[in-house]
């Protein structure tokens, strides 16, 4: 089993940002913020909004597979041999399929787990409906079923994590992308799973505090946050830009793991120093 050090991927990180951060924020600014100012913009109550018209969950789609793109860029930037920014948002973009397919594989899975709990809950007369299922407490079965479902979740997600970095730096398809992930995280659930967990609940936090402190001003100053509105765009900005810094940071993370778990002591920590 290959030895895991995130204190070292971090140090790799943080090199590398402070090297070549100028590159890194020019794709994070196109790929990542952008689209995200454009959904925030159109639609500032989120994509899910069933009041929004079809045309706005259109866009929102288009948003996202640009943003993922960006996600793989970024990672491919973080990895050697050094290749420009444009080469990066270009190879990001050619593998985003294979990505896409690898996370909609798992997603099917996670489905087809929560079968037999449905199963199991029904056979022991727990009822299984909308309005049960909002209130936990009504059910210890539920709960139990709940917490449960939760752990799987956590474990499949955290063995899937550097799907991602495979599906960059690897010529493979969506089942092998999956499959190395799974090899790759073996033995090291864990640490990756205290790493993520550290980072998204910093991050929840960060954009909860940001966001409600902003959005506090921006309401009292230039109305309430309506769609197409100058509120909807100063909000908009705010979280983008938020959003950019933490998958940047997200992404250099894992590809720097990725490194130290596929064993690839050739990928320096390493990027051009020019731009497109």
């Amino acid at each position: 089993m290959t030895a895991l050090s995130i204190s070292k991927a971090w140090d790799d990180s943080k090199e590398i940002l402070a090297r070549d951060g100028r590159l890194f924020v020019s794709v994070a600014l196109c790929l990542v913020a952008l689209p995200t100012v454009i959904t925030g913009l159109i639609s500032p109550r989120g994509m899910a909004d069933p009041e929004g018209p079809m045309w706005v969950s259109v866009v929102g789609l288009i948003a996202s597979l640009v943003a993922l793109a960006g996600q793989l860029a970024l990672i491919r930037l973080a990895l050697a041999p050094s290749v420009t920014v444009a080469e990066a948002i270009g190879h990001g973009a050619r593998r985003t399929l294979i990505y896409l397919v690898a996370a909609i594989l798992v997603v099917i899975a996670l489905f087809l787990i929560a079968i037999p709990f449905v199963f199991v809950l029904a056979a022991i007369g727990v009822p299984v409906t909308k309005t049960s299922a909002t209130t936990i407490e009504s059910s210890p079965g539920l709960g139990v079923a709940a917490i449960l479902y939760f752990a799987v979740f956590c474990y499949i997600g955290v063995r899937m994590v550097m799907s991602a970095p495979v599906a960059t730096a690897e010529p493979v398809g969506p089942i092998a992308t999956l499959r190395r992930s799974w090899d790759l995280t073996a033995g090291h659930w864990w640490k990756l799973f205290g790493f993520l967990a550290l980072f998204f609940i910093g991050a929840m936090f960060l954009l909860y505090a940001v966001g409600l402190a902003i959005g506090a001003v921006v309401s009292l100053s230039l109305g309430p946050v309506q769609p197409l509105s100058t509120s909807a765009l100063v909000m908009a900005l705010v979280h983008s830009l938020l959003n950019a810094a933490l998958t940047t940071v997200l992404a250099v993370m894992l590809a720097r793991i990725y490194v130290q778990l596929a064993g690839r002591a050739e990928v320096e920590a390493s990027v051009p120093s020019t731009g497109i």
